[in-house]
């Protein structure tokens, strides 16, 4: 007898994930407080992982190998903090001085490009652009630094606290990962026992691959805009590339901010020379396009094996819901409930399942009361 195979995750199911992948970023939105520190200890916890796993198959149990593990990465991050903490010191008085000449610079590129676009049509010289342009920005950037600059320092130094628990949570993580695996395997009925071992290894890797692929891309990132920055002459080549790496993580809104932050200090290194600003324009968009065709489908793209018209949608609910925080969580939201979705609509459809589990209950049921007749 052919034994029915279970089908795929079909449009209900997919409506489900996409609803529930749309109110999780809701909810997490106003949780930021714990979900990103969660976050940022699941990194950890990924990163600390294969050298744990290492003294595992040296000898060492699980929980001697989460302390040694934890216990070197700790001094490795008090000693770096050791050392960066007295430089950080000293730039943090000028950092504000510094900041202002950035921005300065840079309105005075927006300024050149605008006027020498005037000079080539007619309209916008009738129309006054780069004098409008430029009486705007100086009144949003006053009002920015006198309502909108404090108020953002006070909010970041409140966020401190709560992003410090991420060693705790991915100590954590290490030494009770399996513990947990097993607490909820056990609340599971045995028929549904192989399917929710699946489910938990897929979130596993799935979550595992997703935060893996980030950093190996922002490492490709970092390389390829670090070497073209310095081919293109701009000061400290590598920081400028980790950092505008780093924003990435924002789909779109943190490549635009890195582009124009790269752009303000190349304009204002550079004020005689704007071609240097328009190059690191383009060494934006080559790297853009990079990711989109050759980085991301081999890093993240394997991880998460979704249509990218999905994932196009996604992120723009997710900002539409979220705001920077749904851009930031979407996509590693979306291939969690992804996964759980597809096997829960996979157990739902399979009814060998539904058999074995119906079975399983009268077998129990005359277990307990056979002695009652």
């Amino acid at each position: 007898m052919r034994r029915l195979q279970p089908s795929g995750a079909g449009p209900l199911a997919w409506c489900g994930i996409l609803l529930a992948t749309t109110v999780a970023l809701y909810v997490f939105q106003h949780l930021l407080w714990l979900v990103l520190p969660f976050l940022f200890g699941l990194i950890t916890y990924y990163v600390l992982h294969p050298p744990m796993q290492r003294l595992m198959f040296a000898g060492f149990s699980q929980e001697a190998s989460a302390n040694i593990t934890a216990g070197v990465f700790s001094l490795l991050l008090s000693v770096a903090l050791v050392f960066m903490l007295p430089r950080f010191a000293a730039h943090a008085v000028s950092a504000q001085e510094t900041g202002t000449r950035y921005l300065q610079g840079g309105l005075a590129l927006l300024d050149q490009t605008l006027r020498a676009m005037e000079g080539q049509s007619r309209f916008m010289r009738e129309a006054h652009v780069a004098d409008a342009v430029s009486s705007h920005i100086a009144a949003a950037g006053e009002g920015f630094a006198q309502e909108r600059l404090p108020a953002l320092a006070m909010a970041l130094a409140a966020w401190m606290p709560s992003v410090l628990l991420a060693p705790f949570l991915a100590y954590f993580f290490l030494r009770d990962a399996r513990r947990f695996q097993r607490f909820l395997a056990r609340a599971v009925p045995n028929a549904y026992f192989e399917r929710t071992l699946h489910l938990l290894y897929e979130v596993d890797r799935t979550t595992r691959a997703y935060f893996l692929g980030l950093m190996k891309l922002t490492a490709l990132d970092a390389v390829c805009l670090a070497i073209g920055l310095w081919v293109i002459g701009l000061s400290s080549p590598l920081l400028l590339g980790l950092i505008t790496a780093v924003l990435a993580w924002v789909p779109y809104v943190g490549s635009i901010l890195g582009c124009v932050l790269v752009v303000m200090v190349a304009a204002t290194d550079f004020p005689g020379t704007p071609w240097i600003a328009y190059a690191a324009v383009a060494l934006f968009v080559a790297v853009r396009l990079l990711d989109d065709f050759v980085f991301m489908p081999l890093t993240i793209g394997r991880s998460l094996k979704m249509h990218p018209l999905i994932t196009v949608l996604m992120i723009f609910v997710g900002g539409a819901v979220a705001g920077v925080a749904g851009l930031l969580l979407v996509l590693p939201v979306l291939g969690i409930v992804m996964v759980i979705g597809e096997t829960v609509s996979i157990v739902a459809s399979d009814p060998r399942l539904h058999a074995r589990h119906a079975h399983a209950r009268r077998l129990r049921w005359t277990s307990v009361t056979r002695d009652l007749d």
